[in-house]
């Protein structure tokens, strides 16, 4: 059942494929095989993943896609999936030979909607673009992040207020991509919620069902901004386990070992030799971004048994499999055409507060011997941009640093709300905002990249920089 890489069937577009689904969408569709929670995620630049979830197993999940609303091809494949403690089925589709950054509408089965996505940048394409980047975002509403708290939370959000997700989804037309670097939906918060009077009735032996109820929310909430644009997604410990480690005796085992996460998400590990959703790379226009795992399969990785978080996670390869990926990863890229390198992984270890001494100790060395331009973390829930580090060396972004920036932003908003600094400001700090709100980059070209951190509550920029390389590359633009 559990769990893959998808063997996905292409279908030769011929009229006999769309005539069976059309007539099957025209005759009224069961309800439970009516999609929700469509999402996309890149597959090289030629390629979309199209995943979405039913109340039943579909026999032979299928979209149709085109460059045109008539569509016109099909994609199909035998991934329909589900879990222990799961109301829903996953559905998943991956949709090759498509031209790099171009238009698609797409129109996954049983669904009364045709929608949109524009594949990725081909490598190389020197043309300025945005993405964005949260972390540590939970269910929104009633089950999460509100205008009211229960016992042991903080900072509500203010009567009228936009929380992230509202403040993505009405800015999501200027960016290509979302990645949320970790922590995703909260669902493990269900405990937290009852035991504080937040949540009614009362009810720690409910088989699973308000987790998953949290779960489903926040697919739902996140829907309008997946089936227009690529969510990439990477672990945090927060999807390890049903309760954060707290109580594992109350976690059925649906809710064990990421088991949500890796059934939920079809990242691109396939076709960059990584693993499942938990590390992989993949290529868009200038930049080559890598997904790393800081919660599993590396020495004294926090989630695993003996580790600091105790949620008795992976691992998920053989021992070293994580780190000599990243390496032979980063060997591979071709700085030429991708001139920047951009990696995330969820825990950080330049902050004010605990660090992961443990990740830094693993993945610090290759990041800084390749080369990695920036480095993004959630995990603390506050937003901080570091100096550009080398072992604890500061250096300045904008004077063509030969260390990785870093900046940690954890501030997209959940139940439990926002953090208070435990620490001064680190030396490498140069802004800390105790705020909700995302990240929004933007490659300008080969030798300039610019964040800005953007209040979820009214839109505000509250900080902005600009990392300066010193380089010449091999890019074209397709306009002056």
């Amino acid at each position: 059942m559990l769990f893959k890489t998808a063997t996905v069937v292409a279908l030769a577009a011929t009229a006999s494929c769309a005539t069976i689904l059309s007539e099957k969408r025209n005759s009224g569709c069961p309800d439970d095989q009516e999609p929700t929670q469509v999402r996309l995620a890149y597959h090289g630049d030629r390629g979309m993943s199209v995943s979405w979830n039913t109340k039943s197993k579909l026999a032979k999940p299928s979209v149709e896609f085109g460059t045109t609303m008539e569509l016109g091809g099909t994609v199909s494949s035998s991934e329909s999936i589900t879990y222990p403690t799961s109301s829903t089925y996953n559905n998943h589709v991956v949709i090759t030979g498509l031209q790099p950054n171009t238009r698609y509408h797409y129109q996954p089965y049983c669904s009364q909607r045709i929608y949109s996505f524009t594949t990725a940048k081909s490598v190389g394409d020197g043309d300025d673009f945005k993405f964005a980047m949260v972390g540590d975002m939970g269910t929104m509403g009633p089950d999460g992040l509100s205008t009211t708290v229960g016992k042991g939370a903080a900072n509500p959000l203010k009567p009228g207020e936009k929380n992230s997700i509202d403040s993505l989804h009405d800015q999501k037309t200027s960016f290509d991509f979302v990645w949320h670097v970790g922590d995703i939906a909260y669902a493990d918060s269900w405990v937290k919620e009852e035991t504080g009077g937040y949540v009614t009735p009362l009810n720690l032996n409910d088989k699973g069902a308000e987790y998953d109820k949290i779960l489903n929310e926040f697919y739902d909430e996140i829907e309008p901004i997946t089936r227009d644009v690529p969510y990439m997604v990477g672990p945090g410990n927060h999807e390890a386990n049903c309760d954060n480690g707290a109580n594992l005796t109350l976690c059925l085992p649906g809710q064990l070992n990421f088991t949500g996460y890796r059934a939920h998400w079809n990242m691109p590990s396939d076709v960059s030799g990584g693993v499942e959703n938990f590390w992989y790379s993949w290529n868009h226009g200038m930049v080559h971004f890598i997904t790393f795992n800081t919660e599993t399969d590396f020495p004294n990785a926090p989630d695993e048994p003996g580790g600091e978080g105790a949620e008795f996670a992976g691992p998920f390869a053989p021992s070293g499999a994580q780190l000599a990926w990243l390496a032979k990863d980063l060997a591979a890229v071709d700085r030429k055409k991708t001139p920047w390198v951009i990696a995330a992984g969820h825990r950080p270890w330049y902050v004010s507060t605990t660090e992961c001494k443990e990740c830094q100790a693993a993945f610090e060395p290759l990041l800084l011997k390749y080369g990695v331009d920036l480095v993004l973390h959630g995990h603390k829930h506050f937003y901080e941009r570091e100096s550009a580090i080398n072992n604890f060396t500061a250096s300045e972004i904008e004077k063509n640093p030969s260390a990785p920036w870093y900046i940690v932003n954890g501030a997209a908003g959940h139940y439990d709300g926002l953090d208070t600094p435990t620490f001064p400001l680190v030396p490498t700090s140069r802004k800390l905002i105790v705020e909700y709100g995302w990240s929004l980059f933007t490659v300008h070209n080969c030798t300039h990249l610019t964040t800005e951190f953007i209040a979820s509550g009214n839109g505000s920029v509250l900080d902005t920089a600009t990392l300066y390389k010193a380089r010449t590359c091999d890019v074209t633009k397709d306009h002056p």
